[in-house]
C-alpha cells in the first residue's frame, strides 16, 4: 500500500469509528429532553429517573464522541494537506461556525445541566438540556454543510493564480440543495439509533424484570421513535436519492449497478459483478422502480456507468471516473436492511408488550438487545456509501482524492500513525463499552423521600 492507501485506510476507519458515538448523542439528547419535559409537566416520578438514567448514558456517548471528533480533525493537516490548502478557505468556514457556535452552545448548557440539577429552578433546568440538544443538532447542520460541499461545490471560485478554491457566498454553502436534504435524512436516523437504544437496554432490563415502571415506558417510547423516526429516514432518503441522481449519477448508478443507461431502468434486489466490479453476471431486477426512485417517473432515464465514463472522460480528461461498484451496491443495501431491520424489532416490541403482556420467549428479549447494533451499522454503511460512491473525487469535478493527500508524508509515516490511532481507540472503544454497560446494568437511580417543599422551588433533589 501506498501513502494515499492508507491515508484512506485510516480517515474511512477513523470516521466511522467516531461516526457510532454522534448519531447516539444527538438523538439521546432530544429523547432525554423529552423525558425531562414530561416530568416537570407531569410530575411523574418514573419519568425523572428515567431522564437521570438515559442522560448518564447520553452524557457517557458525547464525551466518547468529542474525543474522537479531536482525532478526526488531525488528519487534515497531517496526511490531506493539499486538501485542506485547497479548500480551507471554504470546508473551514462552516467548521469554524461549528465550533464557535453550535460546539460551545451545547458544551455549556450541558455544563449547567449536569451542575445545575440542585441549583437551578426546574423550568430554568429544562431549557439548558433543550439548549444543548439544539447545539448538536447545529453542530450535526454545519458539519453537513462541510460534506455536502464535497459532494456538491457552490458559492466559491477558483483562484487560477493560488491554486486554490474561495469563499464567494458562504449563504450558497450553507442553503446548498446537498445540504437541506442530507439534514433531515441524517437526524431522522439519528433519532432511529437513540430509540433503538432505548429498546435494546429497556429489554434487557425487563428480561430480569428490572425496574418495569421505567423500562417498560422507555422501551414503548424507544419503538415509537424507531418507527416514525424510519418513516422519516425513508421519506428523506427518497427525496435524497433524486438529488444525488441529479449532481452524482455515477453514485447513483454504481449504487444499483447499472452500467448501460436505462429508460424504464429497473431496481436491483441483487445482483453479482465481476471481481473489479466493471460489468454484471447476474442480477434479479424489479421493473421501472429504479427510475421512480431517481427521477419520479416510473419511465424516467437513469444514466448508466458505462455512459457517464465516456462523459466524465470529455468533461475532465482521461481517467478511471467509476467508483468501485461492489462496495457503492453493497453499502447502500446494508444501509436499507440494517435500517429496516431495526424498525422491524420496535414493530415487534410494542407488539409482543401491547397491553402491559411480557413475552415469555428469551429469543424475542435477546433480538431486542442486540438490537442496538442494527442501525450503527446502518449509520456507517451510510457513510460509506456516500464517501466511496464519490471517489475519485474528494471534491466532485474539482479536486481529485488522489491529488489531496499530503506530498511529504510517506507510507510509513501514515502506517505509524494509523497503527497508533488505531490503538488508541481500541482503548476508547473498552472504556465506552465498559462505562455504557456498567451504568446500563444499574438501572433507574431511586428518587430520595419529598422534603415537603413546595414543588415548584424545591430544588432537583440529587446530582449525577
Amino acid at each position: 500500500m501506498d501513502a494515499l492507501d492508507l491515508a484512506r485506510w485510516q480517515f474511512g476507519v477513523i470516521t466511522v469509528y467516531h461516526f457510532l458515538f454522534v448519531p447516539i448523542t444527538i438523538g439521546m439528547s432530544v429523547l432525554v429532553a423529552g423525558l425531562q419535559t414530561a416530568w416537570v409537566r407531569t410530575g411523574k416520578e418514573h419519568y425523572l429517573r428515567a431522564t437521570k438514567f438515559w442522560g448518564k448514558l447520553f452524557l457517557i456517548n458525547f464525551a466518547i464522541g468529542v474525543v474522537t471528533g479531536i482525532v478526526q480533525e488531525f488528519q487534515f493537516g497531517m496526511n490531506w494537506s493539499d486538501y485542506s490548502r485547497f479548500v480551507g478557505d471554504i470546508f473551514g468556514a462552516p467548521l469554524a461556525i461549528e465550533g464557535l457556535l453550535a460546539f460551545f452552545l451545547e458544551s455549556t448548557f450541558l455544563g449547567l445541566w449536569i451542575f445545575g440539577w440542585d441549583k437551578l429552578p426546574k423550568k430554568l433546568h429544562l431549557a439548558t438540556i433543550w439548549l444543548a440538544s439544539l447545539g448538536t443538532i447545529l453542530s450535526a447542520y454545519f458539519i453537513l454543510a462541510a460534506n455536502s460541499w464535497m459532494q456538491h461545490p457552490v458559492g466559491y471560485e477558483i483562484n487560477e493564480a493560488r491554486g486554490r478554491a474561495e469563499l464567494k457566498s458562504i449563504g450558497a454553502v450553507l442553503t446548498n440543495s446537498t445540504t437541506l436534504v442530507t439534514f433531515p435524512h441524517t437526524i431522522t436516523a439519528c433519532l432511529l439509533t437513540a430509540g433503538a437504544v432505548l429498546v435494546a437496554v429497556s429489554a434487557w432490563h425487563l428480561k430480569r424484570r428490572n425496574q418495569e415502571d421505567v423500562f417498560r415506558p422507555s422501551l414503548k417510547l424507544g419503538a415509537w421513535v424507531v418507527l416514525i423516526a424510519g418513516v422519516g429516514v425513508l421519506i428523506t432518503g427518497d427525496l435524497q436519492a433524486r438529488v444525488m441522481t441529479e449532481q452524482q449519477p455515477m453514485k447513483m448508478a454504481a449504487a444499483e449497478a447499472l452500467y448501460d443507461s436505462s429508460k424504464p431502468a429497473s431496481f436491483s434486489i441483487f445482483t453479482l459483478g465481476s471481481l473489479n466490479g466493471d460489468e454484471e453476471v447476474f442480477s434479479v431486477r424489479i421493473p421501472s422502480l429504479l427510475s421512480f426512485m431517481a427521477t419520479g417517473s416510473p419511465n424516467g432515464e437513469v444514466e448508466g456507468i458505462n455512459n457517464l465514463q465516456k462523459e466524465y472522460e470529455q468533461a475532465y480528461g482521461a481517467g478511471n471516473y467509476k467508483p468501485y461498484v461492489p462496495v457503492t451496491y453493497w453499502s447502500f443495501r446494508l444501509m436499507i436492511g440494517f435500517g429496516g431491520l431495526a424498525m422491524l424489532v420496535a414493530a415487534a416490541a410494542l407488539w409482543f408488550t401491547r397491553g402491559g403482556r411480557s413475552p415469555r420467549s428469551r429469543w424475542l428479549w435477546i433480538a431486542g438487545i442486540f438490537s442496538i447494533g442494527a442501525p450503527l451499522i446502518a449509520n456507517s454503511f451510510g457513510w460509506i456509501f456516500t464517501e466511496m460512491g464519490r471517489q475519485p473525487w474528494s471534491v466532485f469535478g474539482i479536486l481529485k482524492t488522489s491529488d489531496s493527500v499530503s506530498p511529504s508524508v510517506g507510507a510509513g509515516t501514515v502506517a505509524t500513525s494509523f497503527i497508533g490511532l488505531t490503538l488508541l481507540y481500541g482503548v476508547l472503544a473498552v472504556i465506552e463499552v465498559g462505562l455504557f454497560v456498567k451504568y446500563a446494568k444499574a438501572g433507574a437511580p431511586e428518587i430520595p423521600p419529598d422534603t415537603g417543599e413546595d414543588a415548584e422551588d424545591r430544588p432537583l433533589a440529587f446530582a449525577y
